[in-house]
């Protein structure tokens, strides 16, 4: 597990079916411990009482966890209850430790905007270096608009026009590395 800033640490684990490692944080708030997309998280943990969901395929151990409280984008809301999962929308919520949840342009996921650590968190929409699929060395890039639906890529880089005015030093994604500074000017790149 790794310290990226006061209060922020981010662990990858072995996922068995994307045969790869994903990323997951956790993040200290006034709120208590919020741990997003969760993997396995490590014993050394506190438990958590919260858990936020990007999109309900990360779902991964959220169920084991036994938070709470289970935050996750409204379109992802009857996948997780059909798992058993009962889930608050972030949409429009005010989350805990002042997290803000942006809509992307894939209708069942969202991106965590963690103010006091100057983070974004990301589930799939963008990938880091090294991600497959098409594994590169950008150190940021949008997922594959095949992954979109009925969206294209002009829609995702739209929806995520806002992360633009935040003063972004990381962007925490689950598939391959983190930008752990400059994450303002590296989102500049991916959606301009």
């Amino acid at each position: 597990m790794d310290a990226l800033a006061p209060g922020l640490r981010r662990w990858t684990v072995r996922h068995e079916g994307w045969e790869e490692d994903v990323g997951c944080v956790a993040v200290e708030t006034a709120d208590g411990l919020v741990l997003i997309d969760p993997l396995d998280p490590p014993p050394a943990l506190a438990a958590p009482a919260h858990v936020l969901l990007t999109v309900f395929w990360h779902y991964r151990s959220a169920k084991a966890i036994a938070a709470p409280r289970v935050w996750a984008p409204s379109r992802s809301r009857k996948p997780l209850e059909n798992r058993g999962i009962g889930v608050t929308d972030v949409v429009g919520e005010e989350l805990p430790g002042g997290i803000v949840a942006f809509q992307t342009a894939r209708p069942a996921e969202v991106v965590y905007w963690l103010p006091e650590q100057r983070s974004v968190v990301v589930g799939d929409v963008l990938l880091g270096a090294g991600a497959k699929p098409r594994a590169t060395d950008e150190p940021l890039r949008l997922c594959p608009e095949r992954w979109l639906g009925k969206a294209s890529h002009a829609d995702l880089r739209e929806s995520l026009a806002p992360l633009l005015d935040l003063p972004v030093e990381r962007v925490l994604v689950s598939h391959g590395a983190p930008v752990l500074e400059n994450g303002a000017a590296e989102l500049e790149r991916v959606l301009r």
